[in-house]
């Protein structure tokens, strides 16, 4: 069907029941079992949701952000693994969040708002000091707007996150990860402790995919130990770069600055 910003279909997946695959433009965007919400399919997926199971002591419930709807997979899974949680859902395309809205519906006990619009202008007009995540992951195809790539989101972000909250970003890179260290840079000039986690061979530029940029308000705040034991766990095993060795990942990039350029 047509939504605001291209064509959206809900596939079935035919291996796993109750499952299904959110194809914008037929570009997968998200996936998202109905029976069992704990279950992610896509590996930027699994990473976020190491944040989220790293960040509090199990079952807490959370103040969440999400910029970037898709089939509410993430929201999903805080809702079922911390009941009680307030969360935020953030998306410009009306039809697409109704149609998601519509065929795979959330429990009404999800503590989910939802909030129709631009991402970077939704988020600045949002109160300080609201929420214990920010999750960016708001993509067109597989295109970053510029609005949340540079400093001045960071900043905004900073600005609603709790004393103690994180920023999580999903970033869509090539070998050899020059978008990602330039990302991580850009993070690394507002925040005081930042992170990368990724698959190993995607943290060694060796293939396309995606890495989770994670950046705490406070220096220490990073559950790195717990961050790299669950990706060591996962399907296709992960790492975690922080600390000393984030300067040799990010290799001299310089941070975006606004106004933003293009990467």
């Amino acid at each position: 069907m047509p939504t605001g910003y291209g064509r959206a279909r809900l596939e079935p997946d035919s291996t796993v029941p109750g499952a299904w695959t959110l194809m914008v433009d037929n570009v997968p965007q998200s996936w998202v079992d109905t029976t069992d919400p704990t279950r992610m399919k896509f590996d930027y997926m699994r990473r976020l949701v190491t944040v989220v199971d790293a960040m509090a002591p199990p079952g807490k419930p959370l103040s969440v952000l999400h910029l970037g709807g898709g089939a509410l997979s993430l929201p999903r899974y805080v809702a079922t693994t911390r009941p009680g949680s307030a969360q935020t859902v953030v998306d410009r395309d009306e039809l697409l969040m109704a149609l998601v809205w519509d065929r795979l519906p959330l429990p009404d006990d999800a503590g989910v708002t939802m909030l129709l619009g631009d991402a970077r202008e939704t988020l600045e007009g949002l109160p300080d000091q609201e929420f214990d995540l920010v999750v960016a992951d708001v993509y067109q195809a597989a295109v970053m707007p510029r609005s949340i790539a540079g400093t001045g989101f960071v900043q905004e972000a900073k600005r609603v996150l709790r004393p103690d909250g994180l920023l999580a970003v999903n970033v869509v890179d090539n070998p050899p990860l020059a978008r990602t260290r330039v990302l991580t840079a850009t993070l690394a000039a507002v925040l005081p402790d930042v992170c990368v986690v990724g698959a190993s061979g995607m943290l060694r530029g060796r293939r396309y995919g995606n890495t989770v940029l994670v950046g705490g308000l406070s220096e220490g705040r990073l559950p790195l130990d717990r961050l790299a034991a669950l990706n060591a766990r996962d399907q296709d095993p992960g790492q975690v770069i922080g600390g000393d060795a984030l300067t040799g990942f990010i290799s001299g990039a310089l941070p975006l600055h606004d106004p933003i350029v293009t990467l």
